[in-house]
């Protein structure tokens, strides 16, 4: 992990770029990133690492989306990291939702070798997207594993970890939240997680989905 200011609080975020939900979480974070001294992390995870082992449980459709679209950009952007460093996560990580996610062009080729040229970095790295076996593979896991070990197997992405106020961090799956909100909203979100997920004990908390992001595209 690079060095965070000593006046910032570090936020580490685990993502999967082909997640939607994760996409409007980074949108809010970076939010409270204006207006708190917070400095968002970034770290990889793998929807299809996560459900590898229980594949033939899920929907037809997303064992698809998982087998022919959720390696792809995932292992991309892994070699971006391991090749050139974890600072081009957030640069790559934008590129990538920005193509994906509110331009609809889902998570092709096309889509991932432009968002590479977005964010600066050389188009060789596409090469990776179809590599297999996969040359950071060990890295990949290891990172999926850091952020999901302090949540659980039973949630995804993202995963945001913060220090807690003994020093040892206090992690949570999202908060899944559509759209993502801004200004004095996106504060009271954050300072309330925060407040929720320091309570000892504290398990869940959930309510009736009404109105999702649009999958369509993905």
């Amino acid at each position: 992990m690079s060095e965070t200011s000593s006046a910032k609080t570090p936020v580490d975020f685990w993502f999967d770029p082909l997640c939607p939900w994760a996409w409007m979480t980074s949108r809010w974070v970076l939010e409270v990133e204006k207006a708190r001294d917070i400095e968002v992390r970034w770290h990889i995870m793998s929807l299809a690492v996560l459900n590898e082992d229980k594949i033939d449980q899920l929907p037809e459709e997303y064992r698809d989306m998982l087998a022919t679209k959720a390696w792809k950009p995932v292992r991309v952007a892994t070699a971006a990291w391991q090749k050139h460093g974890e600072d081009v996560l957030g640069p790559l990580y934008e590129a990538l939702g920005t193509r994906f996610h509110n331009n609809g062009e889902g998570p092709t080729l096309e889509a991932i070798a432009g968002a590479l040229e977005d964010a600066g970095l050389p188009a060789d790295l596409i090469e990776y997207a179809e590599q297999e076996p996969f040359e950071f593979e060990a890295e990949l896991r290891a990172s999926h594993k850091e952020g999901i070990d302090k949540v659980g197997q039973e949630v995804g992405t993202p995963v945001i970890a913060v220090p807690g106020a003994d020093g040892e961090q206090i992690a949570f799956f999202g908060p899944v939240v559509t759209p993502a909100p801004k200004g004095e909203d996106a504060l009271r979100l954050w300072d309330g997680t925060l407040a929720v997920a320091s309570v000892p004990g504290f398990y869940e908390i959930k309510r009736t989905r009404t109105k999702g992001p649009d999958f369509s595209n993905l």
